[in-house]
């Protein structure tokens, strides 16, 4: 696990098809620019262009020998799970700055993974037994919830390797695994609704 306290890397990351592409290598294992392109619906150029930025700043790499000639380029990931460090970015300059940037779009993403979720669509039968949604409370020590958070990134690896190691995409997509373990937080507009 790379962990990365550079606020260029969260302008890198914050922008949307960027983290998405990451996304699409992460689940893939390695891609082309083309392949990219595809499940993306952006143009190759464009595919190519955010591969370049998110090789400028360490996030992927060309994977040796993957491509059929030099011209052939196969990016994947430098590291599976990237991590950032808050605090250490704030901290330098811009690095206030970049991290709002990250934050709100982090929060918008949720937002829109949340209600997409929870969306009522004509073909509810078909898109309800692709979305799962389950929340759970647990009484846990930190210690605990740290172990949790493991075991949860082992399963989470496992299912990854399985997805890389499939011929071909049939019959498989892109899912979201969205995990949130933090202590529970106070009641959004619990004062306002108590004194109104």
């Amino acid at each position: 696990m790379a962990t990365y306290d550079d606020p260029r890397i969260l302008r890198a990351i914050a922008h949307p098809t960027r983290n998405r592409v990451l996304h699409e290598l992460s689940a893939a294992g390695s891609l082309r620019a083309a392949d990219i392109a595809k499940r993306t619906g952006i143009p190759a150029n464009q595919a190519s262009f955010h591969l370049r930025q998110l090789a400028k700043y360490g996030l992927v790499e060309i994977a040796p020998g993957a491509g059929r000639d030099k011209r052939d380029r196969v990016w994947r990931l430098v590291d599976d799970d990237i991590t950032i460090n808050p605090r250490e970015i704030v901290e330098q300059p811009g690095g206030a700055a970049a991290f709002t940037v990250f934050q709100r779009n982090s929060v918008a993403w949720g937002h829109h993974l949340v209600d997409e979720a929870y969306r009522i669509s004509d073909d509810d039968d078909e898109d309800r037994a692709k979305r799962i949604v389950s929340e759970t409370s647990l009484r846990l020590t930190k210690p605990e919830a740290e172990q949790l958070q493991r075991d949860l990134g082992e399963v989470v690896a496992r299912y990854r390797a399985v997805g890389r190691a499939s011929s071909g995409d049939e019959g498989r997509e892109l899912y979201s695994v969205y995990q949130l373990i933090q202590p529970m937080p106070e009641l959004a507009g619990e004062q306002e609704s108590v004194e109104g």
